[in-house]
């Protein structure tokens, strides 16, 4: 009689997951995963987590936490792991509509920001002074109040700006990644790692405090 050889339940999980607000935390929202049919559908509902509200919005889920899982409804199968070895879920609550005076206050105080200090970095460097003295060296006259050139000088930040950042309001240039896109990829993923360890140190300390009080 031949042994029935073991399934095999190829997953990865995914490295970051926002799911609504008192959701119930299924496999399927968590992990690609790649099964025999007659148990995959099975697979995806496993249930991972039932998030309260004292459990914050962020919860980290290990990779052992869902071969745990796993095993408990088919221990013959065999769980071939690709990837990540946990996931950042994030409970999202529902979106309010945006205000329109916040939008506004926002614009005007990045506006007036950043003017002031494209400002202030022209007074340091004495900006004026070398804009007189390169319209002098073209013309040949000096002009206390060069202000064809200054407009032009104006005009050309702002295009350089736009062409540094790849970016026209909604509209992109090429696929390339903008500088500040690449910044706040890395700081999203400093962030993810920072969550991540805290929540496992919160776990561990959370089982010695177990461990002590069964002792």
């Amino acid at each position: 009689m031949e042994k029935k050889s073991a399934s095999y339940v190829y997953l990865r999980l995914c490295k970051q997951v926002a799911i609504p607000l008192g959701s119930l935390i299924r496999l399927k929202d968590i992990a690609h995963v790649l099964a025999e049919p007659q148990i995959e559908h099975k697979l995806l509902d496993i249930v991972m987590d039932r998030p309260e509200c004292s459990d914050g919005n962020l919860i980290v889920i290990d990779m052992l936490q869902v071969i745990a899982k796993i095993k408990e409804l088919f221990p013959d199968v065999q769980v071939e792991i690709i990837g990540e070895a946990h996931v950042l879920v994030e409970m999202i609550a529902e979106k309010k509509k945006p205000s329109v005076i916040l939008f506004i206050a926002v614009w005007l105080l990045l506006f007036f920001g950043a003017a002031l200090t494209i400002m202030n970095f022209h007074a340091d460097v004495s900006m004026p002074a070398v804009q007189i003295r390169i319209v002098e060296m073209i013309t040949g006259e000096k002009d206390e109040h060069p202000y064809l050139f200054q407009a032009a000088y104006s005009i050309g930040i702002g295009l350089g700006m736009i062409v540094f950042f790849n970016h026209l309001f909604k509209k992109k240039w090429n696929e390339e990644p903008t500088p500040l896109e690449v910044e706040m990829y890395l700081y999203q993923e400093n962030l993810n790692q920072y969550v991540i360890a805290e929540e496992f140190k919160k776990q561990r300390e959370a089982e010695r405090n177990s461990k002590g009080n069964t002792s």
